[in-house]
């Protein structure tokens, strides 16, 4: 394939962390593994999908202000005691150097203040599309199932196997997998709630029922507008009570759970995401390799970039 694609950068370093051992190390003994392992993924990804484009995308805030206002518990579970997230030591370490690595390949890598990665992703996405360009969106986090477009295209290549086994997620996946629209994830999951992000989802509702609901009535908006008008047809024993009484909760759910399209920031418009097919910074590149122990991962890279 060639066109865009969309790293959620976040979800490959913290898979890089944890699938591949701390004692790889650079020569002073830090820990490098989530390093190597999310530079061996790019380089997977390039060999075996050829983007053209290609962006690093990053949580320039992990729990955005306009989330949190709107539900206080949203990831609220992962705040650590001085108030920021509970990344491990030993991965927070290495975020510079990541930072660093891929500045040097000339990889774009972009954050937005006041916005996470999932936000960057779903405006690149749509915009992608706009252009004409089919997009991929690499990510561990289902909740960007709800970006996927077969008309874009914009697909899912979901790395909960792995990133040699990527499991493409467009519409009909999404839809056969979860009984649901194929675009519909977003508001399923809004229902069902989603623990990880300290989101409750309405009390009494699983997955069927939140799967039978989303399927009946399009949407949130669709359910709520169904209240509005009295209408008793489609909502399983107990579901209409259950809406009704989580009013409150749907309504500020919505701007938790759905992703950001349309980011307004001119780091956006002048973003350069063309694949380098050579380094930005070669000196750079083959210092950083040696201070950490990088060499094997870099030069994968490399070869990957220059076919």
């Amino acid at each position: 394939m060639s066109g865009l694609m969309l790293l959620d950068t976040p979800s490959l370093y913290f898979r890089a962390f944890y699938g591949v051992p701390e004692s790889v190390t650079a020569p002073d003994g830090t820990p490098v593994n989530a390093v190597r392992g999310l530079i061996d993924m790019i380089a997977r990804l390039v060999q075996d999908r050829s983007p053209d484009r290609l962006v690093c995308c990053m949580d320039a805030d992990w729990r955005p202000a306009f989330r949190v206002e709107a539900l206080p518990s949203y990831k609220a579970h992962r705040v650590a005691d001085d108030g920021g997230d509970q990344t491990p030591d030993a991965l927070e370490a290495q975020l510079p150097v990541i930072d660093a690595v891929l500045d040097a390949f000339g990889l774009a890598r972009i954050g937005v203040p006041g916005y996470e990665a999932d936000d960057v992703i779903g405006t690149l996405a749509v915009r992608g599309a706009a252009d004409g360009s089919p997009v991929d969106i690499v990510t561990g986090d289902r909740d960007l199932f709800q970006l996927v477009d077969d008309a874009g295209p914009v697909s899912v290549l979901y790395t909960a196997r792995g990133i040699r086994n990527l499991q493409v997620m467009g519409e009909a996946e999404v839809a056969a997998k979860y009984g649901i629209p194929g675009r519909g994830y977003g508001d399923y999951a809004t229902l069902r709630g989603d623990p990880s992000d300290g989101l409750p989802g309405v009390p009494g509702v699983g997955d069927k029922t939140a799967a039978a609901l989303i399927t009946r009535f399009g949407s949130v908006d669709g359910i709520l507008a169904a209240l509005d008008a009295g209408i008793t047809d489609g909502f399983p024993a107990g579901a209409r009570k259950r809406m009704e009484a989580a009013r409150e909760y749907l309504a500020s759910a919505e701007t938790v759970v759905r992703v950001v399209t349309d980011i307004d920031a001119p780091e956006l418009a002048k973003l350069d995401d063309r694949l380098p097919s050579e380094p930005r910074d070669a000196e750079a590149l083959v210092e950083l390799a040696d201070a950490w122990n990088l060499s094997s991962p870099v030069n994968r890279l490399l070869n990957a970039l220059s076919r």
